[in-house]
């Protein structure tokens, strides 16, 4: 085997790479199977082999998304600092970092929701799951820094995230990080 050929990624690697490229930037509506295909040099059979179908490719994006950036985000966070409640406020310094990369078109699951609209999408689903990952983490350091009724206050940081997210990508700017985290921060002192 040459090392062209072994160094090469899958196919099913290179589809994904290219759709989850695709997807973010230009829209999941926005990109049709042959542009994926003709964009990751695959044959239309080898991407329906590994994909029975657009929407199968949209969940199986998100889904691989999703635990990626979740687990940047979580190492990222960790990495401000070790208490959970400076951690809690060290979402929004993660954040920023995000909203500042040149690539940053603001979240895949808040805009595949708006771009799916059906919740019985496969894609909404794993959108919907990628909600729920990232409010189980904030309630488990909720619950670490003993706060008074951690579920409500992760429910309210939650809203902040996805708000300044929203704000960041319609705005083109990262200030919505340290407004979220002066909201976030005046209701860790309420919990006080």
């Amino acid at each position: 085997m040459s090392k062209l050929t072994s160094s090469r990624k899958p196919v099913r690697d290179r589809i994904l790479e290219k759709a989850s490229e695709l997807f973010y930037q230009d829209g999941i509506q926005n990109v049709g199977i042959d542009r994926i295909i003709s964009e990751s040099g695959v044959a239309k059979m080898s991407l329906y082999n590994h994909f029975k179908s657009k929407d199968a490719l949209i969940e199986a994006f998100l889904r691989q998304r999703g635990e990626s950036w979740r687990s940047w985000f979580k190492e990222t966070v960790a990495q401000h600092s070790s208490d959970p409640k400076e951690r809690l406020l060290a979402i929004f310094d993660v954040l920023q970092l995000w909203f500042e990369a040149p690539d940053f078109r603001g979240c895949a699951f808040i805009n595949a929701t708006v771009e799916l609209a059906k919740p019985n999408h496969p894609g909404y689903q794993a959108a919907l799951e990628h909600q729920q990952a990232v409010y189980a983490y904030i309630l488990d350091l909720a619950q670490a820094a003993g706060i008074t009724d951690p579920e409500l206050l992760a429910r309210q940081f939650l809203l902040l995230v996805q708000g300044s997210i929203v704000v960041a990508m319609m705005e083109g700017n990262s200030i919505a990080a340290a407004q979220g985290k002066t909201v976030a921060s005046a209701l860790l002192g309420s919990r006080e």
